[in-house]
């Protein structure tokens, strides 16, 4: 599905099904060098169990087009924007690691407008280490090897949300080469990295977040380890917000290394 927001051509994966406004809505926003995909088995199901599914690929970002978001109050703008030209009133926001933050941004904008706030493989502050800065702008493909080991907490995973056969570190190069060849103007994978890296609004997006919150963390990601979400916990407790824990026995690609406990999770919460 094509949606013009801000002037350019964005694309939302809604999971097969027709989109409709008038269901309830989840929008799944991606981590850096991700796109819609990365959400297959968790987009597909809620789409064809009741919900409108809006699995985005963010401006400059495979199929959309549009400049990347340079940080994350641009990308939560963008949020915003994509559901002004959905139509849609009301929405979950689902996000992944940079996307995380986004979300969180997003909504502690849009208040009621957002139902249900997810973030997995989050953390707070988001920093990236200067050698892996430099290297993601001098050496991307040097990085991307770095980051999808780091990422994972097996490179031989058992079947995953593909099926059987499934080589989790193969799909993530393969996905990583493919979203930094489908943005020829600019470096999306150093971009995003430093709009993690520079994000410091978070405290204050999770005090003004108005609806349930749920973070769906690895326990043995070391991209975004567990403890690294202690300021947001404690953001949200401050506030009032009610939030919860769910942690995979697995990396920082929650959504394919355990893509059944990752769906759980998610159900659970939505339906909650």
């Amino acid at each position: 599905m094509l949606l013009s927001v801000n002037g350019a051509q964005s694309y939302c994966y809604t999971g097969g099904k027709p989109f409709d406004a008038a269901k309830p809505t989840v929008v799944f926003i991606h981590g850096v060098l991700g796109d819609h995909s990365v959400w297959i088995l968790q987009s597909r199901y809620l789409a064809h169990h009741g919900w409108n599914v809006l699995a985005v690929d963010l401006p400059g970002h495979g199929k959309s087009a549009g400049d990347a978001p340079a940080s994350v109050e641009a990308a939560a703008d963008f949020v915003a924007a994509l559901l002004d030209a959905a139509g849609v009133q009301r929405a979950a926001l689902v996000g992944h690691s940079w996307g995380s933050l986004i979300a969180l941004e997003a909504a502690g904008r849009l208040g009621e407008r957002v139902s249900h706030l997810v973030l997995v493989g989050t953390a707070y502050p988001m920093k990236v280490s200067p050698a892996l800065i430099e290297t993601s702008l001098n050496e991307p493909l040097k990085a991307l090897k770095m980051i999808n080991v780091f990422s994972r907490s097996t490179l031989c995973a058992p079947p995953s949300a593909l099926g059987p056969g499934t080589w989790v570190y193969g799909a993530g190069m393969a996905l990583g080469r493919r979203i930094l060849a489908s943005n020829r103007e600019v470096n999306v994978f150093h971009r995003g990295f430093v709009a993690c890296d520079q994000y410091a609004n978070g405290e204050q997006a999770m005090t003004a977040v108005r609806c349930p919150v749920l973070m769906v963390l690895g326990g043995v990601d070391q991209m975004t380890p567990p403890k690294a979400t202690t300021t947001l916990t404690a953001a949200a407790k401050a506030a009032g917000v009610s939030l919860s824990q769910v942690v995979l026995p697995v990396g920082h690609h929650q959504m394919t290394e355990d893509p059944d406990g990752m769906l759980s999770a998610l159900s659970g919460f939505l339906a909650a």
